[in-house]
């Protein structure tokens, strides 16, 4: 009856209002990344408010940590999770275990060696990633709880995206919406009651995964369920770990470019702008980074109708429900920029109460988000050709705005503008790329109109 049911959604993919299908597919990812977004907020705003300017700022420091552990994560997480769905689609249930089983070990190693390396070399990766006398203190305290507890990380974040392919997209959700609650319940009784500061915030963070893994595992753990933990499925299957890298390896990509330009950034602030303009980027990035998850959400939404309308050749479909996506993006992205231009001191406020910190979070938040109106569909169209089997020119799109227009511009532009020219650098390059992916989609859309 199961199967019956997940067959007839499938095909509604071709046949019902794409309006509603979009709806449908995408509110469920958005309040996902809602979530996500929010989650990395709380801390943020409970670090600086709770104990000080200096400690955005060492926050910040940590950001390539984070992207760095992400993009290792995403390459066993987002691989193993495409591949399932592909092994479940062609009902190879027991290969599909022991992707699930292979997947859970990998996540087990990698968290245990990138944890245990990290702190060894602790302190020299964070002056690499831009940190002073006076941040490193405050990332070090954050970071050393966060890599003891990278295991669970890893394996949070795996969990959840192997239930989205075991068609449990609402049980991912549930998992991250009370890892968001609980986390913001325990990082005031941390960070103020037991006056552990920012390791109270990193052992928050912890202690929220560890909460929600321990549901994650349970529900993976019940012998009804069509993937369940069972005897005999926990090996290193090189010939599945293969194919885990190669899917993964596209997200891998983008996520290690993600770091390395933070690193630039990060580190052209500090020689610029000193400490507390670290900070601004910090709380800037925050604030718009939770416009550009609902975009992710929309995007997420957008990429089953898409896709199955490509294969389908329902080009007139594929081409509305990717209009519908562009509309939305860039509908959210102008209500972030409202936001960011007309109220940047309501922003700042929320993270500090540091004059110095607040005027340049004012300046950086004002500035980082003016081509914000351009986002939305170029972030749409990037996905798109992710979502009809374009990876290529996909990763093209989104890694040219980092690597081949973003960070000349923070070579060249602080030289001549100072700490300006690093904030300048952000929608200059998005501007740049917003030109870049519209050139690519109308050769395209030539294509697929002529082919309709």
């Amino acid at each position: 009856m199961q199967r019956m049911d997940n067959k007839k959604a499938t095909l509604e993919l071709g046949s019902r209002p794409v309006g509603k299908l979009l709806l449908q597919y995408a509110m469920p990812a958005i309040v996902a990344m809602v979530a996500s977004s929010l989650y990395n907020m709380v801390d943020s705003i409970f670090i600086g408010q709770g104990v000080g300017a200096m400690a955005i700022s060492g926050l910040a420091i940590t950001f390539p940590f984070m992207n760095l552990s992400g993009a290792i994560g995403a390459c066993i997480g987002v691989g193993a999770s495409t591949y399932l769905s592909v092994k479940l689609g062609q009902r190879d249930y027991s290969t599909a275990q022991q992707i699930l089983g292979t997947s859970v070990l990998l996540k087990i190693i990698t968290g245990i060696i990138f944890g245990a390396l990290s702190l060894v070399f602790l302190d020299p990766i964070l002056y690499f990633f831009g940190a002073t006398e006076n941040t490193i203190p405050y990332a070090r305290d954050y970071m050393v709880i966060i890599l003891l507890g990278n295991v669970f990380t890893h394996l949070y974040f795996g969990m959840n995206a192997l239930l989205r392919a075991a068609s449990k997209p609402r049980h991912a959700m549930y998992a991250t919406i009370f890892t968001v609650v609980l986390n913001t319940a325990l990082d005031p009784l941390f960070i103020y009651t037991f006056g552990m500061g920012i390791r109270g915030a990193a052992l928050a963070t912890v202690l929220s995964q560890m909460t929600a893994l321990v549901w994650q595992l349970w529900l993976f753990s019940n012998p009804n369920e069509l993937l369940h933990f069972k005897r005999g499925i926990y090996r290193l299957d090189w010939r599945i770990i293969k194919n885990i890298l190669a899917i993964g390896v596209s997200p891998f990509s983008m996520n290690a470019c993600a770091c390395i330009v933070v690193i630039f950034i990060n580190t052209a602030l500090v020689r610029h702008g000193g400490d507390l303009a670290v900070g601004a980027y910090g709380i800037a990035n925050r604030i718009g980074f939770l416009f550009f998850m609902i975009v992710m959400g929309i995007n997420q939404g957008m990429q089953p109708i898409a896709g199955y309308n490509y294969g389908a050749e329902q080009y007139d479909r594929m081409l509305r429900v990717l209009n519908y996506s562009m509309v939305a993006a860039t509908a959210i992205m102008v209500v972030g920029w409202v936001i960011g231009e007309m109220m940047p001191y309501t922003c700042a406020r929320l993270f500090t109460k540091d004059p110095e910190l607040i005027s340049q979070s004012i300046r950086g938040i004002r500035i980082n988000m003016l081509a914000f109106p351009l986002i939305g569909s170029q972030a749409v169209i990037t996905n798109f050709f992710q979502s009809i089997g374009k990876a290529k020119v996909s990763i093209f799109l989104s890694l040219s705005r980092q690597m081949i227009y973003l960070l000349p511009l923070l070579v060249v532009l602080p030289s001549i503008f100072g700490v300006d020219g690093v904030w300048a650098a952000l929608p200059i390059s998005d501007a740049v790329a917003f030109v870049t992916a519209w050139i690519v989609m109308i050769r395209y859309m030539r294509k697929f109109k002529s082919q309709r």
